[in-house]
């Protein structure tokens, strides 16, 4: 070896992919036909990758799916503390929740899609428990997300001392899912703003001067 060369450092493999971006990729493929209409084909033409890659990375499509709802409820989780938390009445927290909820539902582009959570794992639900169980933390995480904001809305007064939070989360809830499944649907999405503007007057009351 000449005097002034050195030795070659031998390096990892470069990793040819983004995870985080092809789970993106991947959520959108199953959200767009569901789990089993999703082929590993339509998995590695929507994430870039080849099988071996996409197996090597994920390992097999049942393996990549239940990480892509247990994403997408950490990813919710986040943006109902955000819209919950910020300022204003419970009223205005919970319209932010579904407001939110529908820009997520109807794309700009695209036809609507719903939520990924419910639109997808309800089915596989069925016959897969590890599915049901990511399904029902998800669905359990949410209601007390809303449990959590209409206690504190007690405390200060904004609702009555003798609501029932629980009962009162799970309605709160219950909307939410009508969003989810009717935007899937395909019903318009100001048919459904008004849904979630009936259903916040059933939790809130109706705002003095309304008939």
């Amino acid at each position: 070896m000449p005097k002034n060369q050195k030795a070659a450092t031998p390096r990892g493999r470069p990793r040819e992919y983004d995870p985080n971006q092809a789970l993106a990729r991947a959520t959108e493929a199953f959200w767009r036909a569901g789990y089993s209409a999703t082929s590993v084909d339509d998995l590695s033409i929507a994430t870039k990758m080849n099988r071996p890659s996409l197996y090597g990375a994920f390992g097999d499509k049942r393996a990549l799916y239940l990480t892509s709802p247990s994403r997408y409820v950490t990813r919710g989780r986040r943006a109902m503390q955000d819209a919950l938390s910020g300022p204003g009445s419970l009223r205005d927290a919970l319209m932010r929740v579904y407001e939110g909820s529908l820009a997520l539902y109807y794309p700009s582009k695209g036809p609507a899609r719903g939520c990924f959570l419910i639109g997808t794992a309800a089915t596989e639900a069925v016959s897969d428990p590890d599915v049901r169980a990511v399904l029902r933390e998800g669905l359990r995480e949410f209601d007390r997300q809303f449990k959590a904001r209409i206690e504190r809305s007690i405390v200060e007064r904004e609702l009555d001392e003798a609501a029932d939070p629980t009962t009162l989360a799970a309605l709160a809830s219950a909307i939410l899912h009508t969003l989810a499944l009717r935007s899937r649907a395909g019903d318009p999405a100001a048919s459904l703003r008004a849904t979630a503007h009936a259903g916040v007057d059933l939790i809130c009351g109706r705002r003095t001067g309304e008939s």
